[in-house]
């Protein structure tokens, strides 16, 4: 749906093509064309895709916050509040999936705000068959449920997402700042417990939306949740979103809390952060975590993420952690990562180690996971042992 500002660019186009396509020079012509056409179509369109809604729309004229607090006070029952902000460039995509419901084009179902039932809500990097938007136009929508003069929850959907509001009032604000929007869902993320249901909290629900802003607030917003000083639960999540969302400036941060926080859960969940993100300096810090992190249980956890990236240079490292790894049992998640490699790469590496590893334990780790592999060249690999 397009903006008024958007509408009236395209009619500036067609006044310049036809009012003064024979007065001026004609390089004039084209470079007003051009700077209206690139006017149309670089402002993010505002309005919501919302059904279901009692809809009231507002310009905001002050800051987000103090709206934000306006609303909140008179809002004795259930209502929604949404606006929209730029989201972060990738392939990333918050949307729903109904139960039930097919989505032939490869797009979002119908979120249904007031309904949790037959409905799967997340975030997924975009398929071929999905509608590429021009990266100037990639918005999300964030809103958010007051209830009682409270904030009671915060959802954030891509802006091609149906939002059914569950005949709700539906307030909707525009010209909203991203920094503000940051800032105010911050302190959400900051102020609430991870111990609650995940994925339904209002810090997940927030830490998720600021994770998303495509604005270097937001990689602020993210850093100072790592600080040593902040709680584990919101440590560990912001590694996950690190990872999951924020591409190479993640991936820094990460490498910085692998050296420097004090907590092993912690740095485990860096592991795994490490393994969802796409960029490809990530598998170089995992490969120095199972290398030289002082937790046995970090060493270990680190090895088992980089048998998912599978590679030569996970499976060097895992081989090197099964030979020189001080710890017994490091060596036996080291053997289990090779289980979890494909099959060509990790069976072969199981029947050296079986073979040819000093470790007895090490040796009946190997043994333990080729019978559970059932590959042919497992089964062989018994038979030659039972006939000696």
């Amino acid at each position: 749906m397009q903006t008024s500002l958007q509408i009236r660019a395209v009619l500036a186009v067609m006044m310049i093509a036809v009012g003064l396509l024979c007065a001026a020079p004609k390089s004039l012509v084209r470079s007003a064309v051009a700077e209206a056409a690139q006017t149309a179509t670089s402002q993010p369109a505002e309005a919501p895709r919302v059904t279901n809604a009692k809809l009231e729309t507002r310009q905001l004229s002050g800051p987000l916050d103090a709206a934000m607090r306006e609303l909140t006070q008179h809002a004795d029952t259930a209502q929604w509040v949404g606006y929209a902000v730029g989201q972060i460039a990738g392939e990333h995509s918050m949307c729903c999936w109904n139960y039930g419901e097919s989505n032939h084009d490869g797009n979002c179902g119908t979120c249904r705000l007031e309904s949790d039932n037959n409905q799967s809500t997340g975030t997924r990097s975009k398929s071929s068959s999905t509608t590429v938007e021009l990266e100037g136009s990639r918005n999300m929508v964030v809103l958010l449920r007051l209830e009682g003069r409270r904030v009671m929850k915060i959802r954030s959907f891509s802006s091609e997402c149906l939002l059914d509001a569950g005949g709700l009032p539906f307030v909707w604000l525009t010209g909203v700042k991203p920094a503000e929007s940051v800032a105010l869902l911050s302190g959400y993320a900051r102020g609430e417990d991870f111990d609650e249901d995940e994925g339904r909290s209002l810090a997940h629900g927030a830490l998720m939306a600021v994770a998303m802003h495509g604005d270097a607030a937001a990689d602020r917003a993210m850093e100072s949740f790592i600080a040593p000083g902040q709680r584990e639960g919101l440590r560990k999540q912001a590694a996950f979103w690190l990872g999951a969302a924020r591409g190479k400036s993640g991936v820094l941060l990460l490498e910085k809390m692998a050296k420097s926080d004090p907590s092993p859960d912690v740095r485990s969940q860096v592991a795994f952060a490490l393994h969802v993100s796409k960029e490809p300096a990530a598998l170089d810090d995992m490969i120095r975590m199972a290398h030289e992190d002082s937790s046995a249980h970090v060493r270990g956890q680190a090895l088992f993420w980089l048998a998912q990236k599978a590679g030569q240079k996970a499976a060097s490292t895992i081989q090197g952690a099964i030979e020189n790894d001080p710890d017994t049992e490091v060596k036996k998640k080291a053997v289990f990562a090779l289980s979890q490699m494909p099959k060509d790469e990790g069976v072969p590496k199981l029947i050296e180690v079986a073979q040819n590893n000093r470790n007895p334990e090490v040796r009946k780790q190997a043994m333990f996971w080729l019978g559970q592999s059932h590959d042919p060249r497992a089964l062989d690999f018994f038979e030659k042992i039972l006939s000696r």
